[in-house]
């Protein structure tokens, strides 16, 4: 059986917590089925119910909700190994949709295999709930950049972020890494037009922050492009010190 999913489940969670070896052998037991999306293609449904949790193996989605106009609020993104809908474990009709921005590969674990594992295996339970808790980190980030911050702050803060978090899984080598999303998607996310968005990436390219070909994002100015966001690596609170990552984390004032 091709333990991917597993591995790369393994690897997020001893970011935010310590797992031992018997906790390891029972999380590469879980029965794990996978399938692939197409960008653009709902993983998960709002107001759809629930009975499994998705991992993302490979690829990039983001959770999103509709007003009542149609127009599209993106409110989370995610990379490999995140559990994007971990909250339907306890919560299984779903208040958003979950799509993907990209070709993405997911893998499916039911909530009962998920509930038995936690029973007997409580050192994963708690990575679990931590993984919740900086969910809830990383929202509140995005609400203080939402209402405080400009939209070219926000734009710095939010390349930062995924810069990080992409990092710390091994796809962000000397702070280049691919950003497979379209300028109406980081429009969405970041509460801005398209043409504002466009603007802003022109004016990080020319303040030499940041270069974009496609999609490809290299960070050429990390601490001016930290000192503009706003960015402190605090929220993510990966277990493994920023510091030791080859990107470093920002000198605070």
């Amino acid at each position: 059986m091709d333990k991917t999913a597993h591995k790369i489940l393994l690897r997020r969670l001893r970011l935010v917590a310590e797992i031992d070896d018997e906790d390891e052998a029972a999380l590469m037991q879980l029965p794990v089925t996978t399938r692939e999306f197409d960008a653009g293609i709902d993983i998960v449904s709002e107001g759809q119910t629930v009975t499994q949790c998705c991992i993302l193996i490979d690829g990039f989605t983001y959770r999103y909700r509709h007003t009542l106009e149609g127009k599209r609020q993106i409110i989370a993104f995610h990379v490999s190994g995140d559990i994007p809908d971990l909250h339907s474990l306890h919560m299984c009709y779903m208040d958003h949709s979950f799509a993907a921005t990209t070709r993405s590969l997911i893998g499916f674990i039911s909530h009962d295999a998920v509930w038995n594992l936690c029973m007997r295996r409580p050192n994963v339970a708690a990575a679990l709930w931590r993984e919740t808790l900086i969910d809830g980190a990383i929202f509140r980030e995005w609400i203080v950049g939402l209402g405080r911050l400009s939209g070219l702050s926000r734009t710095a803060h939010l390349l930062c972020e995924i810069a990080m978090r992409m990092r710390a899984v091994g796809l962000a080598p000397e702070g280049v890494y691919r950003l497979p999303l379209t300028q109406h998607e980081l429009a969405d996310a970041l509460g801005l037009t398209v043409v504002t968005v466009n603007r802003v990436l022109r004016d990080l390219r020319i303040a030499g922050l940041v270069e974009r070909e496609r999609s490809r994002m290299t960070i050429r100015d990390w601490r001016g492009l930290a000192r503009l966001g706003e960015f402190d690596a605090r929220y993510l609170h990966f277990r493994v010190p920023i510091a030791m990552m080859p990107i470093p984390q920002p000198e605070r004032a």
